[in-house]
């Protein structure tokens, strides 16, 4: 077979079929940059917005974070925010803080705010403030407006703290305490409830070692200078400032009132005591009439046995007519001189 034979036995090529391989090709690529174009369309705002604000974010970036369901508006507008205030922050850190559940905006705002006063905060210690629940924003403006707490807190119930001098009387007292916040010891430092209950505390220890209250109620500066020393704020997250005594009032005379309460309280005592003397002398005078009951007992059983042992002395002769009488004579003139005795002693 020759090469005209076998060209004419090859089989042709289908153009139509090729045609439509193109066709559907063209038309995949053309959705494929459809969505590409509407994807990057979602993120062409924040693209040019942060280009122009001289916090680049490239559009590799605003899809990945979209992926990662990270707003990417919160970001931009953070790297916005803290690039126009000086802050050099990666956005992989950003990031990272919104994937742990904090407040990005709030942090930035935090360190914006330390930044213009002067405070050294790092994003290390921001975010951790952040993350362990508390409120950074407030701790820097606290930070830079002292806040004034009142000792005792009247929300929980009590107005005043009361303590007792040595001489016995009872001061009521009011303190404002200026504080403001450690940023260094905020994260596992002491709330102001410890604050409140050192300062308390103080107070009470301060009045109780013055020997007169009339010295408190003259210098109430002591109580504050003394309760200022002891260094309460150690710990905490607060640095006390200064401690104010507000007012001072004077209460009861509580040791009077614990004297009059000892002194009833003996006496109680004592006539418990009077009391259980009177009943055993009671006690003993029954036994005592008991007893004696038991003897006359004993005496009338004695004389029953008298007339037995005379008329046994009867029958065995020891004992005459003659004698008998003699002792009734005797028996009837004792009893005279008795009963003129009795009768004498009436008169008289």
């Amino acid at each position: 077979m020759n090469s005209t034979e076998l060209l004419a036995t090859t089989p042709s090529v289908d153009a139509p079929g090729l045609d439509i391989l193109w066709v559907a090709l063209v038309v995949v690529i053309i959705i494929v940059g459809l969505v590409l174009l509407m994807v990057m369309w979602n993120f062409i705002g924040l693209y040019i917005r942060a280009l122009v604000s001289g916090a680049k974010v490239s559009f590799a970036d605003l899809i990945g974070m979209w992926l990662r369901k990270i707003n990417g508006s919160a970001v931009v507008n953070a790297r916005i925010q803290a690039t126009r205030a000086g802050l050099n922050i990666n956005q992989q850190e950003m990031e990272s803080h919104i994937l742990a559940g904090g407040n990005l905006m709030r942090v930035i705002n935090s360190m914006i705010a330390a930044n213009k006063a002067g405070i050294d905060l790092s994003w290390q210690n921001a975010t951790a403030i952040d993350l362990a629940g508390r409120d950074i924003f407030e701790a820097i403006q606290t930070s830079v407006n002292p806040r004034v707490i009142d000792v005792p807190n009247p929300s929980l119930g009590r107005t005043t703290i009361d303590a007792v001098a040595k001489n016995g009387i009872q001061l009521k007292v009011k303190a404002r305490v200026t504080v403001r916040t450690n940023i260094k010891r905020l994260v596992g430092g002491a709330t102001e409830e410890t604050i409140i209950a050192r300062v308390g505390e103080g107070i009470v220890t301060a009045i109780g070692s013055a020997l007169d209250h009339t010295a408190v109620l003259e210098n109430p500066d002591h109580i504050s200078k003394a309760v200022l020393h002891k260094g309460l704020d150690a710990n905490t997250a607060f640095e006390i400032l200064s401690i104010d005594i507000a007012d001072v009032d004077v209460g009861e005379n509580v040791g009077a009132k614990l004297q009059t309460e000892q002194a009833e309280a003996d006496k109680k005592r004592a006539q418990a005591e009077a009391e259980k003397r009177r009943a055993m002398a009671v006690a003993y005078e029954q036994e005592m009439i008991a007893k004696q009951a038991e003897n006359r007992a004993a005496v009338v059983l004695a004389e029953a046995e008298v007339p037995r042992a005379m008329s046994e002395a009867f029958r065995s002769g020891n004992l005459g007519i003659m004698d008998y009488y003699k002792m009734k004579n005797m028996q009837a003139d004792t009893a005279m001189r008795s009963s003129i005795a009795g009768g004498e002693d009436k008169r008289s």
